[in-house]
């Protein structure tokens, strides 16, 4: 086995015994993104100079006896939104291209602490607007099982570099699906946490009570593993919580005998692959066999999810981007004329066409006379669907579903059809509205060769059931594949 094969667990393991050392995994790491990222793009900064130095100084803690949690020693790569200290954080966006941070978002000062090795940052869709990575300023990244697909998105950077084994660990954001949905479609695993549950200080923001951080990883181990090392309390930032059971690990292995587990119908009907059913439906029988109890039952206001989620999110955006003016920091036009001019200009030529369409839809729902009618009857129906998924879970510990609609579409199919893209978050979104964490675990391979992920959605702080049955999912299904473009390079 090579070394990038390993999970990050396994990797930590050897890294800690001294059978491999954090410089030579961060080399091997380097090694293959030099092989393979110029095929997939899923990075938009690397520093291999400062990637060795701090995997030497890693190295140093380890043998010191300093650095002794799980992870350390281990490469991970962060989405392009999360801040990085001395390290461009571009948010994929050209009014933001040279922006260097002068501090660590709190996500990535627990992962150095805990002596994890930051390799760079990765590709996403612009400001996280998009389902594909494709409305990147800078490049479209590309699936690593098919080159002629899309990884999904938002943080579709940060799930193709893990699906490479260009890292063995990624940070994501999630607002409305963006760690999910990218997840599934490039067969790593990936979670959202119950929001609170990681700080938001130094994340870009999207929408402001939506976004979370979260881990992508190769297997549910890994995610709980990387949950435990950003999980925290944080006084810069109001809306974190203390959570006294962040000891995700220990919930790996545990039985999942007599878990109630539902599944909802309107999460099998129209607009569904067959192959995304099939896929369920094979997860809820390696469940079964696991020991939980699997059944339907109706969830309901699954049609008024996207139009609220879409009010919410773009409202919020419109709010948050308007400090990219062209004034302090970011892009500004070289030609103007006086100041408004200057706003003007910056902002339409900074912006790709996605985030201005979604600014000004977000202006829109939160203007006189369109307020009341848009945004207010959008919160409504948010406490609604948080309401609906409470009596869910008065019967059920989680709900099985899908994690997207279809496979990974090709390049090029999504952003000519908004709607069609927007569409393509229904199964993720209600999660992000609710606050409820919900885990992707890869289940099969399409007769196309695209993975396919389900979606284990649990109550507010049931992560710990979400890794308990994901991991029992992943040891009935047995071990998992790796990507076409690795297998097809360690054949060479």
């Amino acid at each position: 086995m090579q070394l990038t094969e390993l999970t990050a667990v396994e990797l930590g393991n050897k890294i800690r015994t001294g059978e491999i050392g954090a410089v030579e995994a961060a080399q091997a790491s380097l090694e293959q993104i030099g092989r393979l990222d110029f095929r997939v793009q899923a990075y938009l900064t690397v520093e291999p100079e400062k990637v060795l130095l701090q995997a030497a100084e890693v190295e140093r803690g380890i043998r010191s006896g300093a650095l002794t949690g799980a992870l350390a020693g281990v490469p991970i790569a962060v989405k392009d939104n999360i801040c990085t200290k001395d390290m461009k954080t571009t948010c994929a966006s050209r009014i933001l291209e040279n922006f260097v941070p002068f501090y660590d978002a709190e996500a990535v000062v627990r992962l150095k602490d805990a002596g994890l090795v930051v390799l760079g940052k990765t590709n996403m869709d612009e400001f996280a607007m998009g389902s594909t990575t494709e409305t990147s300023a800078f490049q479209t990244t590309k699936n690593p099982w098919e080159l002629s697909h899309v990884p999904g998105g938002s943080s579709g950077g940060s799930c193709a570099a893990v699906a490479a084994g260009e890292c063995f660990a990624a940070l994501g954001s999630d607002t409305g699906g963006s760690i999910r949905q990218p997840s599934s479609y490039c067969g790593v695993a990936g979670i959202k946490p119950t929001y609170g549950t990681v700080s938001r200080y130094g994340l870009i923001a999207y929408a402001s009570s939506l976004d979370q951080i979260g881990p992508i990883a190769k297997d549910v181990r890994d995610c709980a593993a990387l949950l435990e090392v950003i999980a925290a309390q944080d006084k810069k930032d109001s809306t974190s919580m203390a959570r006294p059971d962040t000891n995700f690990l220990q919930a790996v292995g545990q039985s999942v005998k007599g878990l109630r587990v539902g599944i909802p119908t309107e999460y099998l009907s129209e607009g569904l692959d067959d192959d995304v059913q099939e896929a369920v439906m094979r997860a809820a029988g390696y469940l079964k066999e696991a020991g939980a109890v699997v059944e339907e039952f109706k969830l309901g206001l699954m049609e008024y999810t996207i139009p609220a989620y879409y009010v919410i999110a773009s409202a919020e955006a419109s709010s948050n981007l308007e400090r990219f003016d062209g004034v302090k920091y970011g892009y500004r036009a070289k030609e103007y004329e006086g100041l408004h001019d200057m706003y003007k200009r910056s902002r339409s030529e900074g912006f790709g066409p996605e985030v201005r369409r979604r600014i000004m839809l977000g202006s829109f729902v939160l203007s006189s006379g369109y307020y009341d009618a848009y945004y207010l009857k959008a919160l409504r129906v948010r406490a609604r669907i948080k309401q609906a998924f409470d009596e869910a879970f008065s019967g059920y510990d989680m709900i099985l579903g899908p994690a997207a609609p279809t496979a990974a579409p090709r390049l090029g199919t999504s952003l000519a059809d908004p709607m069609k893209m927007y569409l393509s978050d229904i199964y993720t979104v209600a999660v992000n509205l609710a606050g409820l964490p919900g885990l992707t675990v890869p289940c099969m391979v399409n007769a196309e060769g695209l993975p396919i992920g389900v979606q284990l959605i649990g109550d507010c702080f049931a992560e710990k059931k979400l890794f308990a049955a994901g991991a029992g999912l992943e040891a009935v299904r047995g071990p998992w594949m790796q990507s076409d473009l690795v297998r097809g390079e360690e054949q060479k």
